[in-house]
């Protein structure tokens, strides 16, 4: 017993073997609980059925899955080390070395928080856009680079390191960078405010200038546009987004101006009946929205109506389907009651002049007839 006793007195670097028996039980239970409890966590969000909180659930999935045993190591060291006295300068470099394997542990849940976040909406983009991912993917690097330097930056201040004149040159470093790649940063800036905003997609029909063709692939730095006559039109990104840009692929609907004339001839009945047979001709469809029909003006040579109406399919080939089947429509309903469309004419009216008085070579001989073209 005695033997005990002296056993548990004697000192072993500055702490008794009671002290160093408390500081064990303590590593083996915090070693032992901490990955139970990750596994149980863990095991627990596996079994819950994805609803409208599916994305915060795999957030903390992929946190908890880069959570390494170091970590768990250093946590149980760390307050395993609280029940024993350790000299200053064994303090300093254990508190280094935790502190490295901490801020390595943030870095790493704060790049799969940034990776997680950035797949989510590639996904998404994929899923609704069919588009390319490569500004999402640069975006990515850049936050994780960002991460990895904010962390390093943070654990090196922790160790008492002045990192001021660090700072200040990555600053004048990153200025200096800038100016030397301003145009490519510019493009790739712009890349990333397509890719976040999405002003177009992949697909997307678009005028730009004298320029129009359908989006075929955005990239880091230029856009491509296949032209109606089948050319490719590459344009820079900070360019694109600099131009006014007409998207006709957001088009729900597309509005049709419907013009046509009759002649002059035409009994006052049958004009006031033309507005009601544009308007059936257009009601006949499922895919359109009439929205009015008139006798609008006086023309050079016609009478002039205008009809305004909206086909409810924005392909440009269905509209024009409905067009002409509108335009066969009408013809055949004017052959039924003989209304004549109009095309451009002139009439000439022809006068016979009295015979001049007197005689000589400017006299008009009787029956000369002169003409005035009127239109």
């Amino acid at each position: 017993m005695n033997e005990l006793e002296e056993l548990g007195q004697q000192v072993y670097f500055g702490n008794d073997i009671a002290a160093w028996i408390k500081a064990g039980l303590q590593f083996a239970l915090w070693f032992t609980v901490l990955p139970l409890v990750k596994r149980l966590v863990t095991s627990r969000l596996k079994k819950l059925s994805p609803d409208k909180s599916a994305a915060p659930l795999e957030l903390v999935m992929s946190l908890l899955k880069r959570t390494t045993r170091i970590f768990l190591v250093v946590v149980a060291s760390f307050l395993a080390l609280r029940w024993l006295e350790v000299p200053e300068k064994l303090d300093k470099y254990i508190t280094g070395v935790l502190l490295f394997f901490v801020w390595l542990q943030v870095a790493m849940w704060g790049t799969a928080t940034v990776r997680f976040f950035i797949n989510q909406r590639i996904l998404l983009d994929t899923r609704d856009a069919k588009d390319g991912s490569a500004s999402l993917n640069i975006l990515k690097f850049v936050g994780v680079t960002a991460v990895w330097v904010l962390a390093s930056l943070l654990l090196l201040a922790n160790l008492g390191i002045d990192i001021t004149a660090l700072i200040a040159g990555l600053g004048v470093g990153g200025i200096a960078i800038a100016l030397a790649v301003q145009k490519v940063l510019g493009d790739l800036l712009a890349s990333l405010s397509i890719a976040l905003d999405k002003p177009f997609k992949v697909g997307d029909f678009l005028v730009v200038g004298n320029e129009k063709g359908t989006v075929e692939h955005i990239g880091i730095k230029s856009t491509r546009l296949r032209s109606l006559d089948g050319e490719q039109i590459i344009m820079s990104n900070a360019d694109l987004l600099g131009s006014r840009v007409r998207n006709f692929g957001v088009m729900y609907e597309r509005r049709i101006v419907y013009k046509l004339g009759i002649v002059y001839e035409t009994p006052r009945e049958k004009i006031k009946a033309v507005p009601a047979i544009i308007e059936r001709a257009i009601r006949t469809h499922d895919k359109t929205r009439f929205d009015r029909a008139h006798f609008v003006s006086f023309g050079d040579f016609s009478l002039n109506y205008e009809a305004v109406f909206y086909v409810l399919d924005p392909a440009y080939g269905v509209s024009m389907d409905i067009q002409q089947a509108i335009n066969l429509e009408i013809h055949e309903e004017f052959e039924k009651l003989g209304i004549e469309f109009a095309y451009p004419t002139a009439v000439q009216y022809n006068k016979t002049l009295p015979p001049e008085s007197g005689s000589g070579a400017g006299a008009q001989a009787p029956g000369a007839a002169g003409t005035a073209p009127l239109r």
